[in-house]
C-alpha cells in the first residue's frame, strides 16, 4: 500500500505531457471542492436557523414542563409538588393554568388563549426580555393586569393607554344554561394590559394573553391548586436530561415531562427532515461532480501507458496497477473535500464574526445577519460521505480501464 501511495502521489503531481490533463484534474478537484463547501454552508445555515428559532421559543417556554398525559388540568396534591420544588437542581417552579377564551375590545372580538401564571413565571421563562412595550406586570394591589402578544393586541385594536378595559369571556363550567338568558352562560373578567410581548412566532404573538393565575382560576372556575402545567427552570450547570429522567421516575403514570425540544417536537422534527433533504440533494449533485474523476482517470492512465509498461517490466502485477490509479482517483476526491470543508468552515466563521451576508428590509427581522452555526459532526459527515463516494467513483472505472489496457496488450 505504501508503494502504491508513493507512485500515485508522483503521478498526481508530476508534470503531464498534455496540459489539458492538468486542467481536467483541477476541474475535478474544484467540482468536489465546491460541492463540499456548499454542503458545509447549507448545513450551517440550517443549524443557525434551528438555534435561532429555538432561542425564540426558549424566551417563552420553560426548560422543563410537567403536564398531564390526558386531560387539561391536574391537582398539585396529585404529585409530590413540594419535593419537586425542593430538589437541589431546580431553580424555580411556576404554576400555569391556561384555556381558551373570547377577548373583546370595543367592537372587536378575537379568540385567544388565556395563560394564568404565578409570580415565578418570569424566573422560568425569558418573558422580561421580550417585552416590546410597557412592562411585565400582572398585579398591583387589588388591580389585575395582563401582558398580551403584540399581534393579538393589533387584531383587537388595543393600546396600553386605553382607559376602557379588555373583556375576557369563557363558557361557564358549572351550573345550568338559561335559554332565556344565554348571556348568563358566560363568565367574564376585566383586565388592563400593562405590556406587549413579541416572541416573533405567530403561534404565540397572535394567541396569548398572560394574566395572574388567581384571576385565571376565578375566570375558569377552578379552585386553588389546579394547574395545566408546571414550568421548571434549572440551576446553572444542571444536566436537563438527567433531571428529566429523575422527574419521570418521581411522578406517577399519567404525566409528561418535556424539555424545550419535546414541547415543539413537530417543529424540530420538520427542521431535521429539511436539513436531511437538503443534505441528500446537495450530495446527489456532488455525486454528479465526482463523475469527472472517471474522465480524469481515463486520461491519466492513457498518459501513463509507458510508465505502466515500465512497472510491469519491474514485476508489478495488475493488483498494484489497479491500486495505484485507485489511490490517485481517491486523492483527487480527498483533495477537493478537504479544501471544501476547510473553506466552508472559514466562510461560516466569517459570517458568524462579521455578518457579511445580511437581511434586507431595514432591520425588521429578528437578527440583522443570516444565522449560521458550524457543528463538527456535520464536518465529519460531509468528509466521510464525500470520501466514500469518491472512492467508489474511482474503484469501478479503474478496474474497467486497466482491464481494457491489458486486453489491448493481448493479456487477460
Amino acid at each position: 500500500m505504501k508503494l502504491a501511495l508513493h507512485i500515485a502521489l508522483r503521478y498526481l503531481f508530476a508534470k503531464k505531457s498534455q496540459n489539458v490533463i492538468n486542467v481536467i484534474s483541477m476541474i475535478s478537484v474544484t467540482g468536489v471542492l465546491v460541492g463540499s463547501l456548499a454542503l458545509i454552508v447549507v448545513l450551517a445555515v440550517f443549524n443557525g436557523l434551528h438555534g435561532l428559532i429555538g432561542s425564540l421559543y426558549g424566551s417563552f417556554d420553560p426548560e422543563l414542563k410537567i403536564s398531564p398525559d390526558q386531560g387539561k388540568v391536574f391537582y398539585l396534591d396529585s404529585i409530590p409538588y413540594q419535593q419537586i420544588v425542593q430538589m437541589e437542581e431546580v431553580s424555580a417552579v411556576s404554576q400555569v393554568l391556561e384555556s381558551q377564551a373570547l377577548l373583546r375590545s370595543g367592537s372587536r372580538q378575537v379568540p385567544a388563549m388565556i395563560m394564568g401564571v404565578d409570580d415565578n413565571f418570569a424566573e422560568v421563562s425569558g418573558i422580561d426580555s421580550i417585552i416590546i412595550e410597557g412592562e411585565y406586570k400582572l398585579q398591583e394591589g387589588m388591580q389585575n393586569f395582563g401582558v398580551i402578544g403584540y399581534v393579538l393586541a393589533d387584531q383587537l385594536g388595543l393600546r396600553l393607554n386605553f382607559v376602557k378595559p379588555l373583556v375576557m369571556y369563557v363558557p361557564r363550567r358549572t351550573g345550568q344554561i338559561n335559554l332565556m338568558r344565554p348571556d348568563l352562560s358566560f363568565r367574564k373578567e376585566y383586565i388592563h394590559p400593562s405590556g406587549m410581548f413579541a416572541v416573533q412566532q405567530l403561534d404565540y404573538d397572535s394567541r396569548y394573553l398572560i394574566v395572574n393565575i388567581g384571576q385565571a382560576r376565578s375566570l375558569f372556575e377552578y379552585s386553588d391548586g389546579v394547574v395545566s402545567s408546571l414550568g421548571i427552570s434549572l440551576k446553572q450547570g444542571v444536566d436537563a436530561d438527567d433531571l428529566k429522567r429523575r422527574l419521570e421516575e418521581l411522578l406517577c403514570a399519567g404525566f409528561l415531562v418535556q424539555d424545550q425540544h419535546e414541547q415543539h417536537a413537530t417543529f424540530y422534527k420538520l427542521m431535521r427532515v429539511e436539513k436531511l433533504m437538503a443534505y441528500l440533494i446537495l450530495l446527489f449533485i456532488l455525486v454528479i461532480a465526482l463523475f469527472n474523476v472517471i474522465g480524469t482517470l481515463s486520461l491519466l492512465i492513457f498518459e501513463k501507458r509507458e510508465s505502466i509498461g515500465t512497472l510491469r517490466s519491474m514485476g508489478a502485477g495488475r493488483t498494484l496497477i489497479n491500486r495505484v490509479f485507485l489511490i490517485e482517483g481517491w486523492l483527487i476526491s480527498l483533495a477537493g473535500v478537504t479544501a471544501g470543508v476547510l473553506l466552508g468552515a472559514l466562510l461560516v466563521w466569517i459570517q458568524q464574526q462579521y455578518g457579511l451576508l445580511r437581511f434586507g428590509g431595514g432591520g425588521t427581522f429578528v437578527v440583522d445577519a443570516y444565522p449560521v452555526a458550524l457543528q463538527w459532526t456535520d464536518m465529519v459527515l460531509v468528509y466521510v460521505s464525500v470520501s466514500a463516494i469518491g472512492f467508489l467513483a474511482a474503484w469501478y472505472p479503474v478496474r474497467v480501464i486497466v482491464r481494457r489496457y491489458y486486453s489491448e496488450q493481448g493479456e487477460e
